[in-house]
Formats: structure tokens, C-alpha cells, sequence
């Protein structure tokens, strides 16, 4: 058994989150660890729900609730598991980014917490902060920072 039980790794559904995620995968193979792929979403409220929902018509129940976070999710565990993990584990969490990754990390025990560099090399990055160097601050555990970008 690796150093890591398990490993926890966020998503967005961009590109960039993708790579952290196979990136998480790699290393859970080789750990034989679970991997946990979270994604923390803001559900759409009000007029910008019901514009979403009039101009998707019959599909509308695919913006409501964690519905874009649970294909977003699909998505990565499928992906996931092309990579090596085998044991993998989703999770869609109503919050903003940095708060539901680090107390889902901690509320699941991770060893370790997985994301992607974006935003860490912009101008706003640098002056207003970023999720991947929130999460390096505030995680209390270790952090894997992925070449994303």
C-alpha cells in the first residue's frame, strides 16, 4: 500500500481541472488509493434559472440543482479511471471552490489534495489569490499543485 489512502482532486469541468484529475488518478494507482473527485458548485437562482431553462426548453432540469456538477463529475471519473484509479469516488457540494475542497478533504480524511495550477501565474492570481493557492494556504494537509496550464 502507497503513503496516500486517499486522494482527493477537484473539478471544474475545464480542461485544466481534467488534467489535475488524471494527474489525481495516476497517483491513486500507484498508491492503490481511493480517489475522490469533488466538484463544488453555485446553483442558478432566479432570472438567470429561468433564462437557462426557456432557451433549453424539455433540457432545462440539466441547469437545476447539482445537475452540471454531476456530468461534470461523470465526466472525470470516467476519465479517472482511463488513467489508472481504481477506486474512485464523486462528490457535488454546493459552495464556492477553496471552503468546499478544504472541508471535504478534511470531512473525508484525504491525505492528500490535488489541483490545478490555473491562475496561479495570472496578474489577478498574484493580487486577489487564486483556488490553487488558497488551497495551499488553508488545506492542513499536503497539497499537489499539477501542471495544467
Amino acid at each position: 500500500m502507497g503513503a496516500y489512502r486517499t486522494v482527493m482532486v477537484g473539478t471544474d469541468g475545464s480542461e485544466s481541472s481534467y488534467a489535475a484529475v488524471e494527474g489525481a488518478a495516476r497517483l491513486a494507482a500507484v498508491c492503490e488509493a481511493e480517489l475522490l473527485v469533488v466538484c463544488a458548485y453555485l446553483p442558478m437562482q432566479g432570472t438567470e434559472l429561468a433564462r437557462a431553462q426557456d432557451q433549453l426548453g424539455s433540457e432545462g432540469y440539466q441547469v437545476v440543482g447539482s445537475a452540471p456538477a454531476e456530468d461534470t463529475l461523470r465526466t472525470a471519473r470516467d476519465r479517472a479511471r482511463a488513467h489508472g484509479a481504481a477506486d474512485v469516488r464523486t462528490l457535488a457540494v454546493e459552495g464556492e471552490p477553496v471552503a468546499v475542497l478544504v472541508h471535504t478533504a478534511q470531512e473525508n480524511s484525504a491525505d492528500l489534495l490535488v489541483v490545478g495550477n490555473k491562475g496561479l501565474r495570472s496578474l489577478a492570481g498574484r493580487l486577489l489569490g487564486s483556488v490553487p493557492a488558497d488551497i495551499a494556504r488553508k488545506a492542513g494537509l499536503d497539497v499537489l499543485i499539477v501542471h495544467t496550464t
